[in-house]
């Protein structure tokens, strides 16, 4: 499975009907359909679709037409996602329509077009599970913890300076989690 670690956009042009295709991760999606609204008031659709793993490792997938034919834009944008096998990232799909219909059929290849036209412009990276590792470490092997998380390309940690020492919660692949296990200091 793949994933994109930030936003990329993308112009598709069908039929003199425009696609402002942008793709996000998962996490950068909360709102960002009605943001897009605000900014393109002018545009008759804001369409979307969306693959993710919940906390069970269930693909959870979800499309909206807005108010498009059933069927023929949030379906076509998560079949392309599918068969892309992308997950944990959203797209949205501004149209603006040019004046001449498309036909359901064609409505349907132009929407899974603008998808993969942004996918072909996206930087997508490999899927990896983050797992969460929780520990404690003295105040005096914090700098070494962090050398060596760094080293592991560790980046995402929190800490709880405590009275009795340092508690560490970070987060990172089971790969680079067993590195860490296996280096770890104090």
């Amino acid at each position: 499975m793949k994933t994109v670690e930030c936003s990329f956009e993308a112009l598709t042009e069908v039929k003199r009907s425009k696609f402002l295709t942008q793709i996000v991760p998962i996490a950068d999606y909360d709102g960002l359909q009605e943001k897009l609204k605000k900014e393109h008031p002018k545009a008759n659709h804001v369409v979307y679709a969306l693959r993710y793993l919940n906390e069970y490792e269930q693909t959870v997938e979800n499309s909206s037409d807005d108010g498009e034919p059933k069927g023929c834009a949030g379906v076509p944008a998560l079949n392309v996602l599918r068969g892309e096998e992308m997950i944990n990232c959203a797209v949205l799909i501004v149209r603006y329509f040019g004046g001449i219909k498309l036909g359901t059929g064609g409505m349907a290849r132009a929407y899974a077009l603008a998808v993969k036209d942004v996918l072909k412009v996206s930087e997508t990276v490999l899927y990896e599970k983050q797992i969460v590792y929780l520990f404690k470490s003295s105040y005096s092997d914090v700098d070494k913890i962090l050398h060596t998380l760094k080293g592991l390309g560790i980046t995402a940690y929190e800490r709880d300076f405590g009275i009795e020492g340092v508690d560490w919660k970070i987060s990172g692949s089971e790969e680079q989690i067993e590195k860490f296990k296996m280096v770890k200091v104090g």
